[in-house]
């Protein structure tokens, strides 16, 4: 299994798995209680902070999935990953809404990316 590289491992999960030429990041949070924008931010932040320990870039991202507490706050985190994303180099997304870990949470994605 030396083909396959992780970052950040604990007991439970690693923040980042390398392996066949792709990057799986687990679901990444905000600070818990910050507003949608303020978590959408750092989310991104940490993406950025992973998939460039990893080899990789936002314009290699091939699928983010993102989970919403709330649809309402729909529009303010797309504020976000429109001024975030690479534009020339879009990955596929969906979005939903589901109960995250916390009430404290708004805001939770996941990225597949190409490595290297």
């Amino acid at each position: 299994m030396s083909d396959i590289k992780r970052l950040d491992s604990g007991p439970r999960m690693s923040q980042a798995v390398i392996h066949g030429g792709l990057v799986w990041l687990a679901g990444q949070v905000g600070n818990p209680g910050d507003s949608v924008t303020d978590q959408t931010i750092t989310i991104l932040e940490r993406v950025e902070a992973l998939l460039e320990r990893s080899g990789s870039d936002k314009s290699r991202i091939l699928q983010a999935t993102i989970w919403l507490a709330s649809m309402d706050d729909f529009a303010e985190m797309n504020a976000v990953w429109d001024a975030w994303v690479d534009p020339a180099n879009p990955p596929t997304r969906a979005c939903g809404e589901s109960r995250l870990a916390t009430p404290d949470y708004t805001v939770e994605i996941i990225i597949v990316a190409a490595a290297g």
